[in-house]
């Protein structure tokens, strides 16, 4: 497994450009219940400014864009931006850089509202992601954070991020939720609201969006069945005639504001 921190962003370039169009129809991506909470978690208002981050297929820019004045929809990949503003070519408020996470272009106190929805764990350096965050998110602002999680259970934390780099060499960790908060406290961020969910991912449709070899599918497949029987529960894994149907994972939506006690 590739852990190099330098060659991760790379791996993301490669993966996200080759399968980019299979991340703006993914269900996984494109549905929800996280999406349609945005409006509500984030109250979008005509005259704020939204940055999204690692914006993918551009589903949560699409969701914000009729409630705001402009989204920024960024992302490492110039293929997977190209691709999506294609997608969203009606929008006439979204506008699309290319952008790395841990290194954001813009001023201190930019936007009202910040978001990154399930791309985190490609991030090889999240510390200085939050960094970011903090420093370009206005006083009063928001910041929306989705991510799969990893258990605080080593087992299941190693099971997890293990088999998502069998899956994907551009994925870089899956953090705990302890992990991100003291990412968070170290760079004066609060939490003013929480969800875990568990989330079912349909077995074939998300192995296929980043493998197309059979025998690379075939040593996923064997990972999973091989596993022990507490993971095989844990991670609700439905396997009938030899075959994984679906299994879940943890999902974090967490809303966070500036500490300005600081």
């Amino acid at each position: 497994m590739r852990w190099d921190k330098m060659d991760n962003k790379k791996d993301v370039k490669a993966v996200f450009s080759r399968n980019k169009e299979s991340y703006v129809k993914s269900s996984t991506h494109a549905q929800g219940n996280d999406l349609s909470l945005l409006p509500s978690w984030l109250n979008p208002t005509q005259e704020m400014s939204v940055l999204d981050i690692a914006t993918g297929g551009g589903h949560v820019a699409k969701k914000l864009a009729p409630y705001v004045k402009t989204v920024f929809a960024t992302d490492l990949t110039r293929e997977m931006l190209d691709n999506t503003a294609s997608h969203l070519k009606h929008y006439n408020n979204i506008h699309y850089v290319i952008v790395d996470a841990e290194d954001l272009p813009f001023l201190d106190n930019s936007f009202d509202i910040i978001t990154c929805r399930i791309a985190a764990h490609h991030f090889p350096n999240p510390m200085t992601f939050i960094k970011e965050v903090q420093r370009v998110l206005k006083a009063d602002g928001k910041f929306l954070l989705i991510d799969n999680i990893a258990p605080e259970n080593q087992k299941y934390d190693q099971f997890i991020n293990s088999l998502e780099k069998i899956r994907d060499y551009s994925h870089y960790r899956s953090h705990s939720v302890s992990e991100w908060n003291r990412f968070f406290k170290t760079h004066h961020l609060v939490i003013d609201k929480e969800k875990k969910n568990k989330k079912q991912l349909p077995f074939k449709e998300w192995v296929n969006r980043t493998l197309a070899n059979k025998a690379d599918i075939t040593n996923v497949e064997q990972y999973i069945l091989k596993s022990s029987e507490d993971i095989k529960k844990y991670y609700q894994i439905i396997i009938k005639d030899e075959e994984i149907q679906s299994f879940t994972i943890d999902e974090w939506m967490v809303l966070l504001k500036k500490d300005l006690s600081f």
